[in-house]
């Protein structure tokens, strides 16, 4: 299956679940592709005594899930595009979402 993971928050706990959504899909086997929009484009900054939003998106980058981060979000914040929010587009986030079998929006 293509899984679509569409990211709009900056709540910890949601970023946590939704990237380990993610790595689970990919150890099962199945292709994920994952935008960050709106807030979701702070996710890898956020810091939390409970959970590792940071941890779980860099587990998911270095087992070669798809991720990109709305450019014009991150331009709207004065955040660089990095390793764990390259930019995209929102062509970009259309192409996830017309590719995927399954969308998924963590918000």
């Amino acid at each position: 299956m293509d899984l679509g993971i569409i990211v709009e928050t900056n709540d910890p706990e949601k970023v946590w679940n939704g990237f380990r959504l993610a790595n689970t899909a990919l150890e099962d086997g199945h292709s994920v592709e994952t935008f960050l929009l709106g807030d979701g484009v702070e996710a890898p900054d956020i810091e939390h005594p409970k959970v590792n939003p940071r941890g779980v998106m860099r587990k998911y980058a270095l087992n070669d899930g798809e991720l990109l981060a709305c450019g014009t979000c991150l331009d709207s914040r004065d955040i660089e595009a990095d390793e764990l929010r390259p930019r995209g587009t929102m062509s970009d986030c259309l192409s996830i979402v017309e590719n995927a079998d399954k969308v998924v929006t963590i918000g």
